[in-house]
């Protein structure tokens, strides 16, 4: 009996691993069994014309066929398409992915069946894939070249650039003119081909990836974007279209829409032979009657257009595929027809949870391939660099390391790092045609981990391969350079995704320096430095004042060494502020360059391989800490000046786009791995951290131990000079923040004022009549603003509206609107509805939000306007809220990426979009007091051995390095959502002093040297797991004076 030939897929092809079910099932299911029989050939035409055939079971269900179609495309987002065929009627229609497929294909060998986009998202950054983008960029293209897709000239002219972009890369008159003869994008295409090349004259170095975004983000906001038309009558006889759409129905005449219902306002859909049928929910200020008919050619047609409606209706507004209703005994009423599949939800909460592997796909009509994260064997047959992506060739050590990211309009500046350890960087730019790194990859915690799965699973070694992973959506945003073992450091690259969140840069599966076998300890090796040296409590406490010491100096050095480096060599600060800055900071580190020496050398004599256990005057700390700290108090005239320092280097960049410039591009480079800003408020932090210790020693000592006087007095001293600076620290914090989150922010004007103070920030869900839509929220004192994640180069958040907070009320309103956590925010007005992720986020925002309106109405009157453009949403929570722009207006976003700059994409406000959670100043305050360094072991849960890293913890962030003298982190790891735990004995994790993170399928165990150490990581790193009590009593400070 001869067996069925298989066929090798487009995923098998590049050895990626088959995915059966993925594109409908939910994480961890089994596909359907296969019903077994005879097999019949079915042609499916592909979205890039293309055609392909599947030997399908004739009993088999839809599902069966849209599975092996997404499975051949390594389709991981499969949800958003279709298959659609022609009936016996010739009328097209819709594959049912629940009934057998010859019952709906009644002669598959005459019929081509299509594969095109079913559902069209409100926002084409809710794909995660850029498979799922480069499919819908050619479902537009294919909509233009067809007339459904109609638009003004300068529109389609701007959407055919991007698409020639795509296809052959930059602009060259000549092969432009020979490309655009040879292929028709739309009918009468001649006069306007010279718009067209004008047009792509200003897409320099824009990737395919980015030109698929860019063709989307036009393409979304024309009327007629993925409108399908179905003719009808309206009661008295005019003809119509009707279409349905992610917001709800709407209502054409010809081209032009005339009326909507949105899916808040619908009641319920229905169809009684040819007459379409929408009953409104009552609304006393609406004109329309309680139903609406429509007359439509056929039952036929008015069925197929009903079941479209419930389908749309399900995926975008339904949390979970909607369950089949029980079958009647007696007879049957009504349709039986119910949507089938994940919904939108669904499917965005699987790709972030990451429960997929990434595999190649290529770009059929562009020169250029397309490369997403390789988590199959790697192949060397991919040596050509893909353009949308920085790709790494490992050469010897000594080789000179130079990096370009692809930015659009302009090239990157990078700082090239040389390799000697001392030597300052520069700030000059990259040649364009450097795109290769010798001796260095770019990795992140997560992808380690994932390299150590690998490695357990294939039990072999492998080779370095490139790769580019998703950024967006995903909850893994450690996006920090790793260097390869004793080789030069690398220029620097922004690593903040591009306008395609896909088009991040190269990272390896295998890390060569933190999975290097030769970093792992032993047991005995550990076990015999364990009993080398001391185990009281009070040489870890004076130990943990040398490994932060080490830090505190390494941040100094960004000011001092590095950032004075640059300013050197830049002619963009004015004098008196360069003297300013360095004059008040090289005292400081001159300073704690010789503290740091001699606790160093107290510690040397602490851990005296011959006397460690014996008794002496070395086996103190106290001491040293009160002779620096009386010396440190003739520091304070430094210190008092940081506050002038952090505003007049605001005022700088605000007055100086030269400065702004160069401090953003300061910013971006591996050594800065913290906001500038933040290093200047490093020193008054210090001081926190010296009475917080101090206060630990004191307690630990009995009054009679020969260091406790000492100690009681180093305390006592350092508590004065912390006295006289918190209060300025409070408000340069403040200050601090604001600029931070000014850089996140576009769309607003004067966010820092004299008097306001920021609370908290996070992620809700903000409901509207597209359903529950993610936004961004910032609440400060006076004001609470709402974001989408924007879609520029600098991955900002645009500012959508406002809400005063005088005279506003909160409610929860759960029973409302259906809807879990849900509460209602009443300004004078407008309203908005929004929901938590979960009960314990639902409660902070009602505090903060009820405190900060609290307030403001103690404060003078209702806050001054704030956007800088966005008009006032005066929307109710039934209305859309999508942007309104007219088609004049599209032409401007071909330089959006010429008008943004780069921006860090791993910034606390993007971790908080990620993970769904939100972060208070209180946290942050508590943050500024719990950083900690020093050594750590670490494991991946499927990994063998642990590996000694240094870890630097600040900023809610796990930084790593190789050793605490590396001047920039090797890979982070931002610890918001994370929970902290000891790992159980069904772990079988046999070790003294072991903690375990865990982010979902995420998981990572560390090991401390003792148990203070270990419980100085647990408190620390809880500090950023959880957030801190509530229970606060905030009372209102005097207005911040700037």
């Amino acid at each position: 009996m001869g067996e069925t030939e298989q066929r090798p897929t487009a995923g098998s092809r590049l050895g990626a691993q088959e995915n059966a079910g993925i594109s409908t099932l939910e994480h961890g299911q089994k596909p359907p069994m296969t019903p077994p029989g005879k097999l019949v050939s079915i042609k499916i035409q592909m979205l890039d014309d293309t055609q392909e055939t599947f030997d399908i079971p004739q009993r088999a269900p839809g599902k069966v066929l849209h599975d092996a179609v997404c499975n051949h495309l390594n389709l991981v987002e499969g949800d958003y398409f279709g298959l659609e065929f022609p009936d016996h009627k010739k009328m097209m229609v819709w594959l049912d992915l629940l009934k057998p497929i010859m019952k709906q294909i009644r002669r598959p060998k005459h019929v081509v069946v299509k594969f095109v986009v079913k559902f069209f998202p409100p926002d084409h950054a809710q794909l995660q894939e850029e498979l799922t983008r480069y499919l819908f960029a050619l479902q537009v293209k294919q909509d233009l070249a067809q007339g459904r897709l109609t638009c003004n000239d300068t529109s389609t002219a701007l959407l055919i650039s991007h698409i020639v972009q795509s296809e052959i890369g930059d602009f060259d008159e000549t092969i432009d003119r020979e490309h655009l003869a040879k292929n028709k994008y739309i009918p009468q295409q001649e006069a306007l081909e010279d718009k067209i090349m004008e047009f792509h004259r200003s897409h320099m170095g824009q990737t395919p990836a980015e030109s698929d975004f860019q063709l989307l983000e036009i393409a979304r906001r024309l009327e007629m974007y993925g409108i399908r038309l179905h003719p009808a009558k309206d009661r008295e006889g005019t003809k119509i279209n009707l279409a349905v759409a992610n917001t709800g129905i709407l209502v054409f005449q010809g081209h032009t829409k005339i009326n909507a219902f949105n899916w808040a306002k619908v009641r319920k859909l229905s169809f009684k032979r040819k007459r379409f049928l929408i009953k409104l929910r009552p609304d006393v200020n609406s004109s329309f009657q309680d139903t609406l008919e429509f007359l439509m050619a056929s039952r036929d047609f008015c069925k197929s257009f009903w079941k479209i409606c419930v389908e749309h209706h399900a995926f975008f507004r339904l949390f979970e595929e909607p369950k089949p209703k029980p079958k009647p005994v007696l007879f049957s009423r009504g349709s039986s027809f119910r949507f089938s599949g994940r919904t939108q939800k669904q499917v965005l909460d699987y790709v972030k949870e990451g429960g997929h592997k990434k595999v190649q796909f290529e770009r059929k009509h562009s020169k250029i391939h397309s490369i997403r994260s390789l988590t199959a064997q790697p192949s060397e047959q991919h040596t050509e660099v893909p353009k949308q992506s920085s790709s790494f060739a490992y050469g010897d050590d000594n080789d000179a390391a130079a990096v370009q990211s692809c930015r659009q309009g302009k090239e990157l500046k990078a700082s090239a790092e040389d390799t000697g350890q001392h030597k300052s960087p520069s700030l000059k730019k990259s040649p364009k045609e450097s795109r290769k790194v010798d001796g260095a990859v770019v990795s992140t915690v997560e992808e380690e981990e994932e390299a150590a799965k690998d490695r357990v699973q294939q039990n072999r070694p492998q080779s370095q391969q490139p790769s580019t992973g998703s950024l967006t959506g995903s909850p893994h945003l450690s996006e920090l350079s790793i260097n390869s073992q004793g080789g030069p450091s690398v220029a620097n690259m922004s690593l903040s995704p591009n306008l395609s969140p896909d088009a991040k840069q190269s990272s390896p599966l295998i890390s060569p320096l933190l999975n290097d076998p030769s970093c792992i300890r032993t047991d005995d090796e550990e076990e015999v430095k364990r009993k080398r040296f001391p185990t009281e409590k009070a040489y870890f406490i004076a130990k943990e004042v040398a490994t932060t010491e080490r830090t505190y100096l390494k941040d100094l050095e960004v000011i001092t060494s590095w950032f004075q480096s640059a300013v050197s060599k830049e002619d963009c600060m004015p004098e008196t502020l360069k003297n300013l800055i360095f004059s008040n900071f090289e005292p400081l580190h001159k300073f704690h360059t010789g503290f740091l020496k001699e606790i160093e050398q107290r510690l040397a004599l602490w851990e005296g391989r011959s006397n460690a256990h014996g008794k002496g005057d070395y086996q103190r700390i106290g001491d040293v800490m009160l002779k620096n700290i009386q010396s440190m108090k003739q520091l304070t005239i430094h210190l008092r000046k940081h506050n002038e320092i952090l505003v007049e280097l605001e005022n700088g960049i605000k007055n100086s786009r030269k400065l702004e410039t160069f401090c953003r591009d300061f910013e971006l480079q591996k050594v800065c791995y913290l906001p500038l800003n933040t290093f200047l408020l490093r020193p008054l932090h210090r001081l926190m951290h010296y009475k917080q210790i101090m206060e630990r020693l004191c307690k630990h000592y009995p009054p009679s131990h020969v260091d406790f006087r000492d100690s009681r007095a180093a305390l006592a001293e350092i508590s004065e000079v912390v006295a006289q600076l918190h209060g300025n620290m409070i408000k340069m914090e403040n200050f601090q923040k604001l600029h931070e989150l000014k850089k996140d922010l576009i769309g607003i004007d004067n966010l820092v004022i004299p008097g306001r103070e920021f609370i908290r920030l996070g992620s809700l869900s903000k409901l509207s009549g597209k359903g529950l839509q993610q936004r961004m929220f910032f609440l400060f004192n006076d004001i609470l603003l709402y974001t989408s994640r924007g879609l520029t180069a600098s991955n900002q958040f645009k500012v959508h509206g406002h809400l005063p907070l005088y005279s506003m009320t909160i409610e929860e309103s759960e029973e409302e609107w259906g809807v879990p956590h849900c509460l209602t925010l009443r300004g004078q007005h407008q309203s908005i509805v929004v929901a938590a992720s979960t009960r314990a986020e639902m409660d902070k925002w009602t505090e903060d939000i009820q405190m900060a309106i609290d307030l403001a109405e103690k404060s003078s009157g209702p806050a001054p306007e704030l956007l800088a453009s966005s008009p006032p949403d005066n929307k109710s929570p039934d209305e859309t809220t999508v942007d309104q722009e007219s088609e004049d207006d599209l032409s401007a976003s071909r330089t959006s990426l010429e008008r943004q700059s780069p921006h860090r994409g791993n910034t606390t406000v993007h971790v908080c979009w990620h993970r769904n959670t939100s972060v208070s100043m209180i946290d942050f305050s508590i943050a500024v007091e719990n950083q900690l360094s020093g050594n750590l072991l670490r494991k991946f849960k499927n990994s063998n051995g642990w590996q000694k890293l240094w870890v630097v913890f600040t900023n809610f962030c796990m930084f790593f390095y190789k050793s605490h003298q590396d001047n920039h982190p090797l890979a982070s790891l931002p610890l918001l959502g994370y929970s902290l735990t000891i790992p159980s004995e069904s772990e079988n994790i046999h070790k003294d002093y072991v903690f375990k993170l865990h982010f979902k399928s995420h998981v990572y165990y560390f090991r401390a040297e003792s148990e203070y150490t270990f419980e100085r990581w647990m408190e620390v790193i809880r500090s950023a797991t959880s957030s801190a009590s509530r229970t606060r009593a905030l009372s209102h400070k005097e207005p911040h004076a700037y």
